[in-house]
C-alpha cells in the first residue's frame, strides 16, 4: 500500500467513525442567529418606542403641585402685603425676566437648550443606569425634561416616570416653542425657601421683583436649582457657599463661552449675596382684614371664586403702607392704649373700625377693621350693623340745598336758616308724631342751621328732614353711596337710625369733599392673572350726584363743626378740616367722620360684647358717656397728623357763599324801618307738650309794643364760639348786654329782641 493510500484509508476511518457532538452554546451562539437576534430586538426596540411614542399623550394639564399658586396682595407702592394659598408661587410670563437672566438659567442647566431636541439620551441612559442600580437621582436631564418632570408628572425616580419623561420631552419640544418651555421651566422650579418660581424666589432671596434682578442675582439662582437647600446663603456650611460660588462663576463663564456675555461684563461681576430669609406673608394681624375685604370686592365684581381660590392672582390695593401703620398707630395711642379689658367690662366690648379714602382716586389708601382677623373676624371698617347717629345730618342739609327746600312757612333753607331747637319739640308736617329729644336733654331756642350742626340738635334736622321729604332723603343718601335697604323711611332716619359702615360713610363725605361728584371708596385698584383675563373694575370716581354749589355749602357748614362745634378735638392750625360727629341715642356708636382737602377718614366705634350683641360704651376708658368728640375725634386727628404730610397746608376751594367756612359778607346800612322780631326768625313754636306759643317776650318796663317806633337796630344776633348767643343791642339807646333773650340793658331800655338762648 503506497502512502497515499494508507492516508485516504486513515480519513475514511475517521469519517465512518463516530461524531464527537456539537457544544449547546456554538449551537445557540452562531453568528448569524447572533446577528438576527440583534436586529430583531432592534426591530422591536424600535416598535417599542414608536408604540410608547403614540401610547403616551401629552397630559391636558399640569399636576395640581405644578399649577398650586399663591395670590399675592400688594400696597399701593408694589411691596408685598401678603400672599395666600397652596404655595409660595407666582407666575410672571417670560418677558417679565431680563434676557441676560434667562441666559443664565440655560448656562447653568443646559447650554444646548435653544438647538436640542428636548432630549440628552445619553444622560438620561445614565440616570436610568444609576437609578436601577440604587444611586438615587441623577442629573444629566434637559431644560425641556426639567420642565416636563417638574409640570407633567410625578417626582417619583422610577424607569418607567423616565421613559414617560422622555417621550413627553420630544413632543413637547415638537409642539411647544423653546420660550414657552423656558417660561414654564422657570415658573415651575424649585428654589428652596419655599419658593415656586422664579418671582417667588427673587422675593425670597433678593426682595424684588423678577424683572429688576440682575445678572449676578438670576446667576446664583439658577445655580440654587442644583442644590437649593445646599446652595441657600443663610443655611450653607462654608462648604456648602464655596460650592455656591464656584457653581455661579460656572453659570458666568458658560455666558460668556455662549457670547450672551462678554467679558468685561464677566469680569465686572461680583457675587451678591442673598438677604436673609423672612416669614411668609400671611393674614396675621390686620392683614386678614385687607385681604377678606379685597377678596370681596373680587367677587362682587364678576370675578370667580372658585376659580380665583386656585391662585394664580396678583392683586395691587390702593393701601399706602405709611398711612396704614399711621392709623394703626394713631388707635394705639388714643384708644387702645387706654383700655384696660381686665379692668372694665366696657374695655372688653369696644370695637373700632375706620377707613381712610383719597377722594381725588376713590381708593381706600388706609384701613383699620380691628385687633386682628384671628382675634375679631368682623371687619369693622366694613361691618353695616351700627347706626351713624348725627354723621347724617350733612345728608338732611344737603336734601334740601339741593331740592331748594323751604321750611314749613316758606323761608329757603340754608345754613343761615333759623329753626327752633328746643328739646323735644314735635316735628310739624312730618309723616308720623316725632319729637325727638337733644343731647342731654338740652333746649336751644331759636338758632341757625349752622349753629344747629355744630352743636348736633336733634329738634332742628327732624324737623328739616321733614320740610326736604323723608323719600327725598333716601333719594340723597342712597345715591350718595348708603343701603338703601337698611334705610327705612320712618322720621328715625333724620336721626341716622339706619346701618351704616365707616367705609360707606368715608363715600359720602368724599363725595361733599369733591365737589359733588360721586365717590365709591375701593380697596382694589388692579386684579391680574397669567391666563385669566383682567376683570373690568369700575371708576371709583362716578357722575356728579350733588351740584357743586351744594357739596361745597355743605363743606362750609361742617368746617363750623370742627371749628366752632362737637368736633374741637380734630382743630388744628395746620390744616383746614370740615366733619361731623355722631353718638347714637344708647351709646351703643360713636362717629367722627371728617375730611381735609386731600384726605377723608370716618372713625366709628361701636360697643359688642360676647356673641355679637350691641351694647352701650358707656364707661370705655373708665369715663362716661363715649361721644364722637371723644376717642374717634381724637384717633382722627392723630392719624391725619401723620398721614397728610405734604397736603397739610392744602385748602379747601369752595363754591359757596354761606357757612362758617366762608367769610362772611361787609356790614351795610340798613335804612329800613325797625322790625319787632328777627328777620327770619319763627314767629312761632311748637312747645313741647305740642300746643303752639310765641317766642318768649322780654319783659321789663321798657318793654317794646306793637305801637314801639324806636329806631333799635334789628340784628338777631351774632354766634359766639363759646357757644352762647349775643343779643341785639339795646333799644331806645339802652346799651347791648348780650344777654338770654336779649336780657334788659344798661340804658333807659331794654335788651333788643334779637337775642337768642345761649348755650353750653
Amino acid at each position: 500500500m503506497g502512502r497515499a493510500d494508507a492516508t485516504r484509508a486513515r480519513q475514511g476511518s475517521r469519517g465512518t467513525g463516530p461524531r464527537r457532538p456539537k457544544g449547546r452554546i456554538r449551537r445557540l451562539f452562531t453568528w448569524k442567529k447572533m446577528l438576527g437576534t440583534f436586529f430583531g430586538i432592534c426591530l422591536l426596540g424600535i416598535a417599542a418606542a414608536f408604540g410608547l411614542y403614540f401610547y403616551v399623550d401629552v397630559p391636558a394639564a399640569g399636576t395640581e403641585l405644578a399649577t398650586a399658586q399663591s395670590n399675592v396682595y400688594k400696597y399701593a407702592d408694589g411691596k408685598v402685603l401678603a400672599r395666600t394659598g397652596k404655595l409660595n408661587r407666582e407666575s410672571v410670563p417670560l418677558s417679565s425676566v431680563p434676557l441676560k437672566v434667562q441666559h443664565a438659567f440655560v448656562a447653568a442647566e443646559n447650554k444646548t437648550f435653544y438647538d436640542d431636541s428636548g432630549v440628552d439620551l445619553k444622560g438620561t441612559f445614565r440616570g436610568i443606569y444609576k437609578t436601577l442600580r440604587g444611586e438615587g437621582k441623577q442629573g444629566g436631564s434637559t431644560i425641556t425634561q426639567q420642565y416636563v418632570k417638574n409640570y407633567y408628572l410625578s417626582q417619583e425616580q422610577t424607569v418607567s416616570r423616565k421613559l414617560q419623561e422622555i417621550v413627553i420631552s420630544l413632543k413637547v419640544d415638537a409642539e411647544k416653542g423653546k420660550p414657552e418651555i423656558l417660561d414654564g421651566y422657570l415658573n415651575t422650579s424649585y428654589y428652596g425657601r419655599g419658593a415656586y418660581g422664579i418671582q417667588a424666589a427673587a422675593q425670597a432671596y433678593y426682595r424684588k421683583d423678577a424683572d429688576k434682578l440682575t445678572v449676578s442675582q438670576g446667576a446664583y439662582l439658577a445655580a440654587l436649582l442644583q442644590a437649593p437647600n445646599q446652595y441657600d446663603w443663610a443655611l450653607a456650611t462654608p462648604a456648602g457657599k464655596k460650592l455656591a460660588q464656584e457653581r455661579w462663576a460656572y453659570t458666568l463663564d458658560n455666558m460668556v463661552e455662549m457670547k450672551w456675555l462678554s467679558q468685561a461684563e464677566r469680569d465686572q461681576q461680583k457675587f451678591d449675596v442673598p438677604k436673609d430669609p423672612k416669614p411668609q406673608e400671611g393674614l396675621t394681624g390686620r392683614t386678614g382684614y385687607l385681604v377678606k375685604a379685597a377678596k370681596d370686592e373680587l367677587f362682587a365684581h364678576g370675578v370667580d371664586e372658585k376659580k380665583f381660590e386656585l391662585g394664580g392672582w396678583t392683586v395691587t390695593l390702593g393701601i399706602e403702607k405709611d398711612k396704614q401703620l399711621a392709623l394703626e398707630q394713631a388707635v394705639k395711642r388714643k384708644l387702645t392704649g387706654d383700655l384696660d379689658p381686665k379692668a372694665r367690662e366696657a374695655d372688653r366690648d369696644a370695637q373700632l373700625g375706620a377707613a381712610s379714602v383719597d377722594p381725588k382716586t376713590g381708593h381706600i389708601v388706609a384701613m383699620y377693621g380691628g385687633a386682628g382677623y384671628t382675634q375679631h373676624y368682623i371687619n369693622n371698617a366694613t361691618r353695616q350693623d351700627y347706626q351713624p347717629a348725627s354723621t347724617f345730618k350733612p345728608l338732611i342739609l344737603a336734601t334740601a340745598l339741593e331740592n331748594h327746600a323751604t321750611t314749613q312757612d316758606g323761608r329757603p333753607i340754608t345754613p343761615d336758616t333759623a329753626y327752633d331747637g328746643t328739646n323735644r319739640r314735635p316735628v310739624t308736617g312730618g309723616t308720623a308724631p316725632f319729637a325727638p329729644p337733644n343731647e342731654d336733654q338740652r333746649s336751644y331756642g331759636n338758632i341757625t342751621v349752622q349753629k344747629a350742626m355744630n352743636n348736633s340738635v336733634n329738634s332742628v334736622f327732624a324737623q328739616m328732614g321733614a320740610d326736604v321729604g323723608l323719600d327725598s332723603l333716601k333719594k340723597t343718601a342712597t345715591s350718595l353711596g348708603m343701603n338703601g335697604a337698611r334705610m327705612d323711611v320712618q322720621p328715625a332716619m333724620t336721626l341716622g337710625s339706619m346701618g351704616a359702615s365707616p367705609v360707606q360713610m368715608a363715600g359720602v363725605y368724599a363725595t361733599f369733599d369733591n365737589h359733588g361728584r360721586k365717590v365709591t371708596p375701593t380697596l382694589v385698584t388692579k386684579a391680574e392673572h397669567a391666563t385669566d383675563p383682567e376683570p373690568d373694575l369700575p371708576d371709583p370716581i362716578g357722575d356728579q350726584v350733588l351740584s357743586r354749589k351744594t357739596a361745597d355749602t355743605v363743606t362750609s357748614v361742617l368746617r363750623g363743626v370742627v371749628d366752632d362745634g362737637t368736633a374741637t378735638a380734630v382743630q388744628d392750625t395746620s390744616y383746614q378740616a370740615a366733619g361731623k360727629t355722631g353718638t347714637s341715642d344708647d351709646n351703643k356708636s360713636a362717629w367722627f367722620v371728617g375730611y381735609t382737602p386731600k384726605l377723608v377718614t370716618a372713625v366709628g366705634m361701636f360697643g359688642e360684647a360676647e356673641g355679637g350683641k350691641q351694647v352701650t360704651l358707656r364707661g370705655t376708658g373708665g369715663g362716661g358717656r363715649v361721644n364722637g368728640g371723644g376717642y374717634p375725634a381724637q384717633v382722627w386727628a392723630a392719624y391725619n397728623a401723620a398721614a397728610l404730610g405734604s397736603g397739610a397746608g392744602a385748602t379747601f376751594d369752595l363754591d359757596a357763599d354761606s357757612g362758617m367756612g366762608v367769610a362772611p359778607p361787609p356790614p351795610t346800612t340798613d335804612t329800613a324801618p325797625p322790625s319787632k322780631t328777627p328777620s327770619g326768625t319763627p314767629t312761632e313754636t311748637q312747645s313741647p307738650s305740642g300746643t303752639p306759643s310765641t317766642d318768649p317776650t322780654p319783659t321789663g318796663s321798657g318793654a317794646p309794643t306793637p305801637t314801639d317806633t324806636s329806631s333799635a337796630p334789628t340784628d338777631p344776633g351774632t354766634g359766639d364760639p363759646n357757644g352762647g348767643t349775643t343779643g341785639g343791642p339795646g333799644g331806645n339807646g339802652g346799651q347791648s348786654n348780650g344777654g338770654n333773650n336779649g336780657t334788659g340793658g344798661t340804658g333807659n331800655g331794654p335788651g333788643g329782641a334779637g337775642g337768642l338762648n345761649g348755650l353750653n
